[in-house]
């Protein structure tokens, strides 16, 4: 069996969960009616503005950028930053979703795999 670094398993975590939310993404287009509320500008009453998308890539961004970090950051930074940004990602997909079973599904499998990354970076001890 290979053994990762903590490094290593937290960056592979996050892409893990990345990939999930791309897929409850695609997922979540392909369901009936989705693709033409996102088209027309409005979504579950929520006005799909360049700006609101701005700041939706931000969000985005902010887990995509973990990847990377986990890799590099020092064990006391890495820890901390993997810790409040598993906590907000958990709130931003929780809060985000939509009411349908898909949802439910990839949301449960990110959810929990953030869990993981929060434990693994607060049980991280001096390597």
């Amino acid at each position: 069996m290979i053994k990762l670094t903590k490094q290593d398993l937290l960056s592979t975590l996050w892409i893990f969960t990345l990939i999930n939310v791309l897929f409850a993404d695609i997922f979540g287009f392909m369901l009936p009616g989705s693709l033409a509320e996102v088209m027309s500008g409005n979504v579950d009453g929520i006005n799909i503005t360049v700006f609101f998308m701005f700041i939706a890539a931000i969000v985005n961004e902010i887990p995509i950028i973990m990847v990377v970090l986990s890799k590099i950051l020092k064990r006391k930074v890495n820890r901390i930053l993997n810790i409040v940004i598993g906590i907000f990602t958990i709130v931003y997909i929780v809060g985000g979703g939509s009411g349908n079973i898909v949802y439910y599904f990839f949301a449960t499998v990110e959810v929990l795999t953030l869990l993981s990354i929060i434990t693994i970076a607060y049980k991280w001890k001096e390597d």
